[in-house]
């Protein structure tokens, strides 16, 4: 397993093991965060854990002409249900999203030095939130990062039914022309029904790629 030093240095993408991990070890810093996303590369990690980072064979993503919309949410939409907004509360979702249950998953990923971490490139323009509101509460939303015409989702909370589906369809829509691929990283039934597919990784780095020789 390769262990990172202080170097600003991912091994290359040989080094993946088969569960999808890349490498342990370094920090959280901005700099490391920045280099990570923009070779597709994650942190994913338990508390007592030292930093997981995470390249997986199989990249779980949505093209947005692929977006589904049942006919329930497009009721929620019509109902005007929930309303929108784009980073006005990043620490408050971030903090839910740290928060929230997860099935099969015990405790949380999102830890204080990542909520610090992420925080951080909120402030530098890099990371963002996405709020929904009912009655002027916070019932759902989503974060994530922004490279180029590929956003990479990080995780996302509903406190009441539909939240984050509304939220997330709701920032496809918008974004669909700014935005070739959504990068849900790995699987789950939650963005499946909403049209994310899974593809083979070097199928996602062509996209990474073509970002950084624009």
């Amino acid at each position: 397993m390769y262990w990172l030093s202080s170097d600003l240095i991912f091994p290359d993408y040989d080094e993946v093991n088969s569960e999808g991990i890349i490498a342990i070890g370094g920090d959280l810093s901005p700099e490391r965060l920045i280099l990570a996303y923009q070779k597709g590369i994650f942190p994913w990690f338990n508390e007592e854990d030292p930093i997981i980072w995470w390249f997986p064979q199989d990249r779980f993503v949505l093209f947005p002409e692929n977006l589904h919309v049942s006919k329930s949410m497009k009721k929620v939409f019509r109902d005007q249900t929930f309303t929108y907004s784009e980073n006005k509360a990043f620490r408050e979702v971030i903090t839910n999203c740290s928060q929230a249950y997860r099935k099969d998953q015990d405790g949380t990923w999102i830890t204080n030095d990542m909520i610090e971490a992420y925080c951080t490139l909120h402030e530098m323009g890099i990371a963002k939130s996405i709020e929904v509101w009912q009655n002027d509460e916070l019932v759902g939303g989503f974060y994530g990062i922004g490279m180029g015409d590929v956003f990479c989702g990080e995780s996302m909370f509903a406190k009441v039914s539909n939240a984050s589906k509304a939220g997330f369809i709701q920032f496809v829509a918008k974004y669909h022309k700014k935005y070739k691929l959504i990068d849900c990283q790995v699987y789950t039934e939650h963005l499946a029904s909403l049209g994310a597919m899974e593809i083979p990784s070097d199928v996602f780095l062509e996209y990474l790629e073509h970002n950084q020789s624009k």
